[in-house]
């Protein structure tokens, strides 16, 4: 298999699948842009520079990278939390979510460097098919508010009951204040009351929306105002919303040349400015070149982005396997093949880029991929193409991009919540290990309801936990302590009977590890009294780890202290050399005492070991 970089004898078929991919790309940067809460211009943003840089430094020649319907949710979250720790005043926090979203991106370049990206497909199905599917769960809920027209931080009667509670944490903001210019007096709260005064009604409701908007975000938040959202439904944004979903589902049907997002988001958008309805428009697009957001670095707060570092790491985890599962995608159609590690340099410097100048973070997009093959995208080329696409539809259509109605987005969103959900996995439920069905529901609950990322490593903790005891009970299964006329090898056939009081072997059969270290120390209980020599066949031992080794250290001084002599066979490279360097060889087992075959034990036994019955 091949793995194509630049070439210009392909440059048709880049352009076509560049601009085809760039099409598609466009409403759902601008779907997630505005789902992550940083509005429709981080969603362009992300798309643009994410898909321009992973191509050019990355390692697949046909991705097309950008926000993705994952690394949007994750992201969601991460803003959601920086939002309420700073009054909801995105200036204030934005600082601080870019840097992470920078930090994640170099993160993404360390793990290429390490050569991490080959070990990625080892992360267990179960937690990717649980976390996939709540991702959509996630998007589903979230988008139904914006789909019915309701806003909660708009709701005056629901933000007023938050009235008491914002005025506790105005009053705590304004201690903490006096405390750090060291003027906090116990004794006399003049500077307290002074300072309370000067906060008028409308700080106070302000603060009032900023807590009812932390009370209603996220799929639980959500649930918990959903029936009074359902109670205040703009009957028009809902229209304008199920006809989105409507044109996405319908004009599939008639033909999948043009997207059907694409045709969904112009349509729409058409018939309510031309219609001239009283329509709720997404945030206003600036058609300028993208600048930097240098405030991310003169404002760097190591404190406030210490109790983030975890959720970077876990963007970066995340936006790996997003694109490298593309990029198996893309391999398949194209008959090349990727370089993991490259494409997660690729995907870094990208994400990296992104959060400079003010976007949402992304990945590998398989949707966006498919199409550029399809429409004839064979290298690197053709995802610099769709960034530059993108990018000229923003400096030249931006005031009409404005217009588009936030429903119809949230429409769009909903088709992809729908769309994301892991089915083959949900369907294989009744069909699969229990054990794997508890890691799946696990992961899909806790993502959905509580956190993401601490969801996912929780999957991870236990899918290994479950793992490790599986190969351990596999281990224990296939070792045995007995007698050589029970159980035995074909070449310990010819074994003298006489001697089956005197030796006992033990078979190994696996690496010896801390999930297998309980049937390895059964070993001092099975062996009787008349027993003088034990033999260790350790050829199927390929691997051991610290505990193994130990373990192999304490038995083995437990049977010398018994007077029992203990014989190696066939001993691999690695467990050799791990006990040579703690002396199991030879001061516990002499270089005489291991042998490379079972003939040559045999040899040794006819000549040591004495029939004493």
């Amino acid at each position: 298999m091949k793995q194509l970089g630049f070439d210009f004898k392909h440059f048709k078929g880049d352009l076509f699948g560049g601009l085809t991919a760039g099409i598609v790309a466009l409403p759902l940067a601008l779907a997630f842009g505005v789902s992550s809460g940083l509005g429709p211009t981080a969603g362009l943003y992300g798309a643009i520079l994410i898909s321009f840089f992973a191509a050019l430094f990355g390692g697949t020649s046909t991705q097309i990278s950008g926000p993705t319907a994952p690394m949007t949710a994750v992201s969601m979250v991460v803003i959601a939390g920086i939002l309420a720790t700073n009054d909801g005043n995105l200036d204030k926090a934005l600082p601080t979510i870019l840097i992470i979203f920078f930090l994640a991106g170099l993160i993404q370049v360390g793990l290429g460097l390490l050569g991490v990206g080959k070990y990625i497909r080892y992360i267990p199905y179960p937690v990717v098919s649980g976390f996939m599917t709540a991702i959509g769960v996630i998007i589903l809920l979230t988008q139904i508010l914006p789909s019915i027209g309701y806003y909660p931080k708009e709701d005056m009667e629901y933000v007023s009951t938050f009235e008491a509670q914002a005025q506790e944490v105005i009053l705590e903001n304004i201690l903490k204040e006096e405390a750090g210019e060291g003027i906090l007096v116990l004794e006399n709260f003049q500077e307290t009351i002074n300072r309370g005064g000067e906060i008028t009604s409308a700080d106070i409701t302000l603060e009032s929306a900023t807590l009812a908007g932390k009370e209603t975000s996220g799929a639980l938040g959500a649930l918990k105002i959903m029936p009074r959202a359902l109670q205040n439904i703009n009957w028009l944004e809902l229209i304008l919303a199920l006809c989105t979903i409507f044109i996405i589902y319908g004009f599939k049907r008639i033909t999948k040349v043009v997207p059907s997002t694409l045709v969904a988001l112009v349509v729409m958008t058409g018939i309510a400015v031309f219609a001239g309805l009283e329509y709720r428009p997404i945030t206003e697009i600036p058609s300028g070149f993208p600048m930097p957001k240098l405030e991310m670095f003169t404002q760097f707060d190591l404190a406030t982005l210490t109790p983030y570092l975890f959720t970077a790491f876990t963007l970066a985890l995340l936006g790996a396997i997003d694109s490298l599962l593309t990029s198996v995608v893309a391999d398949n159609m194209t008959k090349t093949k990727h370089k993991p590690n490259q494409e997660l340099v690729g995907q870094g410097i990208g994400n990296a880029i992104a959060a400079v100048f003010g976007g949402i973070p992304g990945a590998g997009a398989t949707i966006r991929t498919v199409v550029n093959i399809n429409a004839g995208g064979k290298t690197k080329l053709s995802g610099m193409i769709a960034a530059v696409v993108l990018l000229l539809v923003m400096m030249l259509c931006s005031p009409a991009a404005s217009q588009i109605p936030a429903a119809v987005l949230a429409g769009i969103l909903i088709t992809v919540g729908i769309g994301v959900m892991d089915y083959k996995g949900l369907k294989a439920i009744p069909h699969m290990p229990r054990a794997e069905v508890i890691i799946l529901l696990v992961v899909l609950v806790l993502s959905t309801f509580w956190n993401l990322v601490y969801a996912v490593g929780i999957g991870l903790v236990i899918a290994s936990i479950m793992f490790m005891k599986k190969i351990g009970d596999l281990t224990a299964d296939d070792s045995s302590v007995a007698p050589l006329v029970e159980e035995s090898w074909d070449d310990e056939k010819e074994f003298p009977v006489i001697l089956e009081e005197e030796v006992f072997i033990k078979h190994i059969n696996g690496p010896l590890f801390f999930g297998s270290t309980s049937s390895f120390q059964a070993l001092m209980s099975q062996i009787p009294d008349t027993a003088n020599t034990v033999i260790i066949r350790m050829g199927m031992v390929n691997y051991i780890d610290q505990s193994g080794l130990y373990t192999m250290e304490d038995v083995l001084v437990a049977l010398i202290n018994q007077g029992i002599k203990v014989l190696f066979v066939d001993v691999q490279e690695q467990p050799r050399v791990l006990m040579e360097q703690i002396d199991i060889i030879p001061d516990l087992v002499a270089e005489d005492c291991i042998f490379d075959t079972f003939d040559e034990v045999m040899k040794w036994i006819a000549l040591n070991v004495k029939d004493v019955v």
